[in-house]
């Protein structure tokens, strides 16, 4: 039995609204999966493929969140550790090292390491940011259908000009993170999206 090595990735710490996702998966060695990369690098096509290719062939994989309200309560950082260990915690295999990108390890009972840009060098890890953002990206299609104004399928919930301008004009959801600062702006000025408007 070789050695299970899990690679773990977040997805989702820049944007305005919408929890954060992390994803813990265990490759089988023995079914090795073409072509993953960074997620950020892949289409969203391509991204789905692999993501069907992870689910059907990993040894083991989970996705887990850290809510808005705990990124609000916690700080973005904390909440993304957080969600890198419910993740782990949900594998059906326990891991003998947990390989995680980025520079900072959440608290674990099991050896990590952190490996910076590891998304692009580690096949874990690159597995875990393609279902990260995969899960993430679905997340804010159903929030584009609750709230169309805002444009989530295009931007995902990152700051971009047009969402900034959403946001000025219809006001927070309550999916927004309050503890960003283009949020505050916009809750500062009493602000609260209403669908009646």
């Amino acid at each position: 039995m070789s050695l299970l090595i899990c690679g773990v990735d977040e997805a989702g710490r820049g944007p305005l609204c919408g929890p954060v996702v992390a994803a813990a998966v265990i490759l089988d060695p023995n079914k090795p999966i073409a072509g993953l990369n960074d997620s950020k690098k892949l289409s969203p096509k391509r991204r789905e493929a692999l993501a069907a290719l992870i689910h059907r062939d990993a040894l083991a994989w989970a996705v887990a969140e850290a809510s808005v309200a705990e990124i609000d309560r916690l700080n973005i950082l904390q909440a993304t550790l957080l969600a890198m260990q419910r993740a782990i915690a949900r594998l059906a295999l326990r891991p003998c090292e947990v390989l995680v990108d980025g520079n900072r390890l959440p608290q674990l009972d099991i050896p990590a390491r952190a490996i910076v840009q590891g998304d692009a060098t580690e096949a874990c890890i690159s597995a875990a940011s393609i279902l990260a953002k995969t899960h993430r990206d679905a997340l804010l299609l159903e929030s584009d259908r609750r709230y169309p104004e805002y444009g989530f399928a295009a931007h995902k919930g990152y700051p971009t000009a047009a969402h900034l301008a959403a946001l000025a004009k219809f006001g927070a959801t309550p999916e927004h993170r309050r503890s960003f600062a283009p949020v505050q702006r916009v809750l500062a000025q009493g602000s609260l999206f209403s669908p009646d408007e």
